[in-house]
C-alpha cells in the first residue's frame, strides 16, 4: 500500500472524530478497519491519532467534554497554504469562522468555518504534520461529498475559498446534480444538490466514506460491533454504497468500488 506523501491545495487532507467517548468508538473502529489508536498526546488536549495497522497515519479523535458546544461527529480538513487568509476568503464568499485560524505548534495551523451553504469545513496548512498517509485502500477514505441545499453557491465558495479550480460537472439533471473536484480517477471529492431529499432540520454537511472489500461483510459487522444501519447496501454506478453509525451514533459511509 502506497502512502501518501503530499496533498494539493484545496484537496481533503485530514479526518477528525469529535466524540464524548473514545474509548468506546474507537476500538470499534479499530474492529472494523484495523485501525491503531496512539496514546493521548496531552500537550495537545489529550488528542489522539489513529494510524493503519502498518502505521501510516490516518485520523484523529479528540474527547468532547461538552465545552465546545458542539455535537459529536466526524469532520474533514483541507488544505490551505494560508489559515489565516482562507478565514477571510470564507467570510468574504458568503461563510462565516467557526473557529478562528489557529497555530497548532510546529504541526501546522488551522481554522474551521461555515461553507456558503452553512456546512462545515475545516482547513489545514500544514507544517510538520502533511495529513493522512492512506488513502483508496480498505479501512481508508477513498471519497468525501458534501450534502447542500445552496449547490450553486457552494460550489463556487470552494472554487474561490479553497482552490478548487479543476472541476468537473457528473451530473447537471433536476435529479442529479454533481459536481467534483477533478476528474475521473483523479476526482477527490464531491459537492451534490441534496434539495430534494435532505430532511427538514438537517443541516448541509460533509460525509466520509471508507474503502472496504465487501459492503454487506462490513456493514454486517458494523451491528456485530455494536454499531447501527442507517442505509444498506446498494449498488451505484460508483460502488456498492452503505451507511451506517460507530457505537457513539457518529455517522460514516461504506464504499465497495466497483
Amino acid at each position: 500500500m502506497a502512502t501518501v506523501e503530499e496533498h494539493t491545495t484545496g484537496a481533503p487532507c485530514w479526518i477528525e472524530l469529535f466524540a464524548a467517548d473514545p474509548d468506546l468508538v474507537l476500538p470499534f473502529y479499530g474492529e472494523l478497519f484495523g485501525w491503531q489508536a496512539e496514546p493521548p498526546r496531552e500537550e495537545f488536549g489529550g488528542y489522539i491519532n489513529v494510524s493503519t495497522a502498518d502505521g501510516r497515519r490516518l485520523a484523529g479523535c479528540m474527547k468532547n467534554d461538552g465545552s465546545a458546544g458542539a455535537p459529536d461527529g466526524w469532520s474533514i480538513y483541507l488544505r490551505t497554504e494560508n489559515a489565516e487568509q482562507l478565514a477571510e476568503d470564507a467570510v468574504s464568499n458568503g461563510g462565516a469562522v467557526m473557529v478562528p485560524a489557529m497555530e497548532v505548534m510546529d504541526l501546522g495551523s488551522m481554522v474551521v468555518v461555515a461553507d456558503a451553504g452553512q456546512a462545515a469545513i475545516g482547513a489545514w496548512q500544514p507544517g510538520t504534520h502533511r495529513g493522512y498517509e492512506a488513502h483508496g485502500e480498505p479501512g481508508a477514505p477513498v471519497w468525501f461529498e458534501l450534502h447542500t441545499r445552496d449547490y450553486d453557491a457552494s460550489v463556487a465558495f470552494y472554487r474561490d475559498v479553497f482552490g478548487w479550480n479543476t472541476t468537473h460537472v457528473e451530473g447537471d439533471t433536476p435529479d442529479f446534480r454533481y459536481t467534483t473536484l477533478g476528474t475521473a480517477d483523479d476526482s477527490l471529492a464531491g459537492i451534490m444538490d441534496a434539495t430534494a431529499f435532505l430532511p427538514e432540520g438537517v443541516p448541509a454537511h460533509w460525509s466520509i466514506y471508507f474503502q472496504v472489500d465487501d459492503a454487506d461483510a462490513a456493514l454486517a459487522k458494523v451491528t456485530e460491533l455494536g454499531g447501527s444501519v442507517v442505509m444498506a447496501v446498494e449498488d451505484t454506478p460508483y460502488g456498492r454504497l452503505a451507511t451506517a453509525t460507530d457505537p457513539g451514533g457518529n455517522t460514516f459511509k461504506l464504499m465497495q468500488p466497483t
